[in-house]
């Protein structure tokens, strides 16, 4: 520690000349693991949470993303990191180490690339010195020693108190930068405090990659510290510059923090009794009057339809766990009973999965952090994606929009021409798909695959499959992309369609891009969470094949929803296919396929009974 202090000592005691002449300098402070959001804002710094790795990761792997800018899942590695011993040559050992692990994985993982770049020259050519002490430095990848002037400016990375922290911030030049991180434990996957003083920096902090007040990546801080010095920032770096926005608020971002910490652990509980009540008060009317089973089925699947936005509503409430249950669990099924007391056969069915998808359509449009924040969200904890709507949204989404656009032509339109029905397949799929795909809204490539395929199959069974329809499942997506992609570049939405597509840098990075996502779903496929239910989607798989004959049958005459279902079905599989969470898509699919088929079977019992 004195070492430390001595050499902030001569980089803060150099003679003090006029501001232009004085190089820029920036400081990241690793500070205790134990300081909050609320201490950092109160010492002067603009605040935030900062996602330290995808999941759950060591300290060190959290040091080599900062130094990188870049991250993927430890999983795609080849071997594990090992751990970090004091010494320099122990140091270089590990880092050439670190370096070798790196060229396994599937993106361009470069472990100091900060520190390169830095001594490569900042805009003007002039080289900034890099240097530290301890294991950040190390991991980070800058010079470990004493630090030294440079005509570019200076770079020092350090562990330091929460006071030594403060008093650098205060004694630093107008023009520098001081950013003090909580040192990660690498206990939990959950966010840990960071503070940024300097130009600029007035609100709470932000970036473009989590486009969330009070919220950034590792990944952010290298984007942050060459822009800072005048330094491009590369392709290999997928982070972006930390900036500040609005007033500071560290109760508002802790409150949001607390949010985000119980998505994943409140997800299995809070969704699965509720839709486990459901089913179990199902079998009970079943086994005791089955009279009532076509309406129990309309009751349950409209239940589920109305989930996600119970879910969207617990959000915005923020209720501890219990009430979070009731909500779901009471809520929904009241909705689905209101709308089959207003409406009957599709048009219920309609109206419901219109409401679930136009909540979170507005919620996109508007910007709003709720889609982000529900339990079926994107998980901002375990470190992908920050805003839109996540995989368990888009997989439902797509089935709830192809299929509810069925279910509207049946209930409202049903002597609607095919030509006209796939025109409103087509019109409502599109747009819908570009909100959801929208590096202005929702963000998620995926759905500006799935949902154009969805209701291009639709559009073309529902027509009888002309052959001039057929084209349609091709040329609509890569149409839908192209669009997204002109219309990420002109808006400078960039987002990360825009980063991993468009700026990847060749069919090189294209490559790693499409092999970490196959990696992942295969991966996917043998997840314990998982396997569970992937036994129970199989047997559904082979029962429906064995049994389409009488599954078209409750369709026979309902040309509309027929061509509904086949088109979730295949969007189902694509999202499946094209995701990196592939069997989580397939079940949360093969969920809301379920609830379509059981009302169609429940309409379809009942023209059979009618007759």
């Amino acid at each position: 520690m004195l070492t430390i202090a001595l050499s902030l000592c001569m980089v803060l005691a150099a003679p003090a000349v006029a501001t232009g002449s004085v190089p820029p300098r920036a400081y990241v402070l690793f500070v205790p693991s134990s300081t909050t959001v609320r201490e950092l804002a109160d010492a002067g710094f603009s605040p935030g949470l900062m996602s330290a790795g995808l999941g759950t990761v060591t300290p060190e792997q959290t040091y080599l993303d900062i130094g990188a800018g870049n991250r993927v899942f430890n999983s795609l590695y080849d071997h594990g990191l090992a751990p970090l011993r004091h010494g320099r040559r122990a140091c270089e050992a590990w880092f050439e180490e670190a370096r070798e692990r790196a060229e396994t994985a599937p993106d361009e993982i470069e472990p100091g690339l900060l520190g390169e770049l830095l001594e490569h020259g900042s805009g003007s050519g002039r080289p900034v010195a890099a240097s530290g002490r301890g294991p950040a430095a190390c991991a980070i990848g800058v010079e470990t020693g004493m630090p030294r002037s440079a005509p570019g400016g200076l770079l020092f990375v350090s562990e330091a108190s929460r006071g030594r922290a403060v008093r650098v911030a205060r004694r630093a030049g107008a023009r520098d930068l001081v950013i003090a991180i909580a040192t990660p434990t690498g206990k939990t996957d959950e966010p840990i405090p960071i503070g940024i003083a300097g130009p600029g920096y007035r609100g709470d902090l932000t970036s473009d990659t989590t486009r969330t007040n009070g919220y950034v990546s590792s990944t952010d801080v290298a984007p942050t510290l060459l822009e800072f010095f005048g330094v491009a920032v590369p392709g290999q770096m997928i982070g972006q510059a930390i900036r500040s926005e609005g007033a500071v608020d560290p109760a508002g971002i802790e409150t949001r923090g607390a949010r985000m910490a119980v998505v994943a652990s409140r997800r299995g509980p809070v969704i699965g009794w509720s839709i486990l009540a459901w089913v179990l008060a199902l079998g009970l009317v079943a086994l005791l009057a089955r009279g009532l089973a076509p309406a129990a089925v309309r009751l349950v699947g409209l239940s589920v339809v109305y989930l996600p936005l119970l879910l969207l509503a617990g959000a915005a409430l923020e209720p501890a766990q219990l009430p979070e249950t009731l909500l779901v669990t009471f809520g929904a099924p009241l909705l689905a009973v209101l709308t089959l007391v207003a409406l009957r056969d599709y048009r219920a069915l309609a109206v419901a999965a219109g409401v679930t998808v136009g909540a979170y359509a507005l919620d996109a449009i508007l910007g709003s952090p709720l889609s982000a924040l529900s339990l079926l969200g994107p998980n901002p904890l375990l470190g992908v994606r920050f805003y839109g709507i996540g995989n368990e949204l888009e997989s439902l989404l797509s089935v709830l929009i192809v299929g509810g656009v069925g279910a509207g032509l049946a209930g409202f339109a049903p002597r609607l021409p095919p030509g006209r029905c796939a025109a409103v397949f087509l019109v409502v799929g599109l747009v819908l798909a570009g909100i959801f795909a929208s590096g202005k809204f929702g963000a998620d490539v995926g759905a500006a695959i799935d949902i154009p395929i969805g209701v291009a199959v639709a559009a073309l069974v529902v027509t009888g499959g002309r052959r001039r329809w057929i084209l349609l499942v091709i040329l609509i997506p890569l149409g839908v992309v192209a669009l997204l992609a002109l219309a990420d570049v002109l808006t400078g939405a960039n987002s990360h369609f825009t980063r991993s597509v468009l700026d990847a840098g060749g069919l090189h990075s294209l490559g790693d891009t499409a092999q970490r996502r196959l990696e992942q779903t295969a991966r996917s496929f043998v997840r314990p969470i998982l396997l569970v239910a992937l036994p129970v989607v199989a047997i559904g798989v082979l029962i429906a094949v064995l049994r389409r004959a009488t599954l078209a049958g409750w369709v026979r005459d309902v040309p509309a929803m027929r061509a509904a279902l086949i088109g979730a079905v295949v969007a189902t599989v694509v999202a499946t296919v094209a995701n990196d969470s592939g069997a989580l898509l397939l079940e949360v699919g093969a969920a809301y396929l379920l609830v379509f088929l059981g009302w169609a079977w429940a309409e379809g019992g009942r023209s059979t009974r009618g007759a």
